[in-house]
């Protein structure tokens, strides 16, 4: 059976500053090995992780866009 991979505070800044950029939750799932979009929308709807800011860059592995 599998298992979604869970959401930790780790990937919260990630996240966050994935979707303001306009990154779609596909890719953003794809990244963290297939995140569920419903912890995505948690963290970006403010259900979740409120205290923790969007990072300032992405980091170098996440998909670039063409």
């Amino acid at each position: 059976m599998m298992h979604d991979p869970k959401l930790t505070a780790d990937m919260v800044p990630i996240i966050k500053l994935a979707r303001l950029l306009g990154f779609p939750y596909s890719w953003i799932s794809a990244y963290f090995n297939g995140l569920n979009f419903g912890r995505i929308a948690d963290v970006v709807k403010g259900r979740r992780f409120t205290e923790i800011p969007p990072a300032e860059d992405l980091p170098r592995d996440f998909p670039k866009r063409r």
